[in-house]
């Protein structure tokens, strides 16, 4: 199993477990983690999954590919560290990952 844990925008945390293979947004859906919307299921169409990986974190995780990116870059709320939940595949050296869930204006 992979724990995550999600921060939300007060600081509370939310501890999940899933398993490799899901995608950081189908574990957060399926665990009810709140501002994790997946509007677009996943298929890299809608930015409502967005997260900001802890910077611990941020080298394993990686940088987001050229369709996510450009999405990236119409969020205000986006930082360096951002990426979309739907594009990061979960494998088990994401156990501990900690990403912050940023508000919802």
């Amino acid at each position: 199993m992979i724990a995550i844990d999600f921060v939300q925008p007060d600081g509370t945390r939310e501890k999940i477990f899933t398993r490799e293979g899901y995608t950081l947004m189908e574990a957060a859906v399926r665990s009810g983690v709140a501002g994790i919307l997946a509007e677009c299921g996943g298929s890299c169409a809608c930015a409502t999954c967005h997260v900001i990986v802890d910077p611990d974190w941020v080298e394993t995780v990686g940088p987001p590919n050229t369709m996510e990116e450009q999405l990236l870059e119409m969020l205000d709320t986006r930082q360096a560290a951002s990426r979309l939940g739907c594009q990061v595949k979960l494998k088990q050296a994401f156990d501990g990952l900690v990403v912050q869930v940023p508000a919802i204006d």
